[in-house]
């Protein structure tokens, strides 16, 4: 995993390994508790939301309008048919408040990708909501870094593979970097691409992966973007 010659594409995550993601998502969920308090207790309330989360994912997909949706589920599931209309409005606003945040880049970000345009095609590979995705690309001020945008429903190995075979690349030739072992690394390893990982301060649990499941691998952890280019000999 230390030959890096071969690689022509290089993809990126985007929440939480170009900018910050995660922490706003909590704390909406914070939000979201206080909301319900009078119908249940905070523990509660998050286990609750987070199995409707799951349960959505094949018809909402991920982002915060799905994230939104689930809360206002859930919401009703606690309260009942009689949940106050104010309620519903709060986890609106709360919804809108997130996807109206300015973007975060994390450090290194951009020194990072400076080093690497022109020696390599620079991609964005991430899922999610794709207007609040392509929101946060525009107003990060990245978008010229890169030579192709993918928002996918999910990152999965069927869906890495549409995305080599768009771009034209051999799995041996494409890099994935993110902050992810489950979306980011395991399915591109899975179809003989590489991966390095760079993990962010918080991950939702749905990402977490058990370390039996990494073993196999020896995959290159990072603790910040600013040592992938030295990785690769930039």
């Amino acid at each position: 995993m230390n030959d890096y010659d071969k690689i022509e594409v290089i993809a990126f995550d985007a929440d939480d390994t170009l900018w910050v993601n995660e922490p706003f998502f909590r704390e909406s969920e914070r939000r979201f508790c206080s909301l319900v308090a009078p119908w249940a207790a905070a523990d509660e309330a998050v286990e609750r939301l987070y199995g409707r989360e799951v349960a959505n994912m094949s018809l909402y997909g991920y982002g915060v309008k799905a994230c939104v949706l689930s809360m206002v589920e859930t919401a009703l599931e606690l309260g009942g048919e009689t949940l106050p209309a104010e309620v519903v409005r709060g986890i609106v606003t709360l919804g809108r408040d997130q996807l109206q945040r300015p973007v975060e880049l994390l450090p290194g970000v951009w020194e990072t990708l400076r080093r690497l345009q022109g020696r390599y095609r620079l991609a964005v590979v991430t899922k999610g909501d794709l207007l609040d995705q392509r929101r946060k690309l525009r107003l990060s001020g990245l978008a010229p870094c890169f030579d192709v945008v993918e928002v996918m429903a999910d990152k999965d190995e069927a869906s890495y593979g549409e995305v080599m075979r768009r771009l034209g690349v051999a799995p041996g030739a494409f890099l994935m970097v993110g902050n992810s072992l489950r979306s980011d690394v395991l399915p591109v390893l899975a179809l003989g691409g590489r991966a390095v990982h760079i993990p962010f301060e918080e991950t939702w649990r749905h990402e977490e992966v058990a370390p039996e499941e990494c073993a196999l691998h020896d995959i290159p952890t990072l603790g910040t973007i600013s040592e992938l280019a030295p990785l690769l000999g930039c």
